[in-house]
C-alpha cells in the first residue's frame, strides 16, 4: 500500500499529502545492483487518474458505474453487449473505432459507456462525457448576449478530446439547426480520427418520412435515420461499431422490487 505522510503548510487549516516513496516529486528510484534509474511513482499515476476523472465531467449519478456493477439479469443479449464493450475498452487504443450502443431506455447503455471511459482514464486517456440535450442547450445559450461563453469555447473540448461520449443522441426534436450542429461535431471528430462513443434509444434504420419536414414528423417509433438524417446515420457507422443493448428496463425492475 502506498505510504503517505501529512505535511503541514503555513496555514493550519490546509494540509497536503506527501508520498514517502517519492517525497512528492512524482518520481521514485529503482536500484538494481550498481544501476540506478527512476520511474513514475504510483502516487503520480493515481493523481493523474483523479484529475482525468474530474475533467471528464461524468455526472454524479454515474460516478460508481463500472463493469463489475453492470447486471445482465441472465440476459444473453446484455451479457454479450457487456463483453463487447469491456473487450473494446481493454484493447484501446489498438482499436480506435468508436462504439454506437442502441437499445431501449433503461437497459444500461450509459452505464456500460461510462464504465468504458473510466477504464480508458486508468490508462491516462483524456475522455469527456456529453449529454446530447445539455450540449445543444449550451450551444444555443451562446447566442444569448448575456452569456459570456462563445460557441467555439463550448465545442472545442468536444472537437479535441481524445475520446468523447455523447449520451442519448437523437433525444432532441430534429430541426435543420440540430442536424447542422450534430453534423459539425461528428464530421470534425471523424476527420480528426478521434474516437467517439454514442448511445441512442432509437432503433437503427433509414428515414421513413422522406420529403416531410423532420420537426413535423416526430413520433415515438422514429428510427435513428429519422432523428439524425441519413447522411449522419451513415457517418455514425463509419465512426462506430454497432452494439445492440436489448432487455427489460432496469429502472422499472428496480422500482417494482422496492415497492414489494
Amino acid at each position: 500500500m502506498q505510504k503517505l505522510a501529512t505535511a503541514k503548510l503555513s496555514s493550519p487549516e490546509i494540509a497536503e499529502t506527501e508520498c514517502l516513496l517519492c517525497g512528492g516529486s512524482g518520481w521514485r528510484d529503482i536500484v538494481s545492483g550498481a544501476e540506478r534509474r527512476v520511474t513514475r511513482c504510483d502516487c503520480f499515476l493515481e493523481s493523474q487518474v483523479q484529475q482525468l476523472l474530474s475533467s471528464s465531467h461524468i455526472p454524479a449519478r454515474y460516478a460508481n458505474c463500472d463493469f463489475a456493477g453492470y447486471k445482465t439479469e441472465g440476459s444473453q443479449t446484455l451479457a454479450t453487449a457487456k463483453l463487447v464493450v469491456e473487450r473494446w475498452a481493454t484493447q484501446y487504443p489498438v482499436d480506435r473505432v468508436g462504439l454506437l450502443l442502441i437499445g431501449p431506455s433503461g437497459v444500461g447503455k450509459t452505464h456500460l459507456s461510462v464504465a468504458a471511459i473510466k477504464e480508458l482514464i486508468k490508462k491516462g486517456v483524456h475522455c469527456l462525457f456529453c449529454d446530447y440535450r445539455e450540449l445543444l442547450k449550451q450551444i444555443q445559450n451562446c447566442y444569448n448576449p448575456s452569456v459570456q461563453a462563445t460557441e467555439l469555447e463550448v465545442l472545442q473540448p468536444v472537437f479535441e478530446t481524445e475520446v468523447v461520449f455523447i449520451d442519448d443522441i437523437g433525444a432532441v426534436k430534429p430541426s435543420e439547426w440540430v442536424w447542422d450542429t450534430v453534423s459539425i461535431i461528428l464530421n470534425t471528430r471523424y476527420n480528426n480520427a478521434l474516437t467517439t462513443i454514442i448511445t441512442s434509444n432509437f432503433l437503427d434504420g433509414p428515414p421513413r418520412k422522406a420529403g416531410m419536414p423532420a420537426a413535423q414528423a416526430v413520433s415515438t417509433d422514429d428510427t435513428l435515420g429519422d432523428r439524425l438524417g441519413e447522411r449522419m446515420r451513415s457517418r455514425l457507422f463509419e465512426m462506430c461499431r454497432l452494439v445492440q443493448v436489448d432487455g427489460k428496463d432496469y429502472r422499472q425492475r428496480f422500482r417494482s422490487s422496492a415497492i414489494r
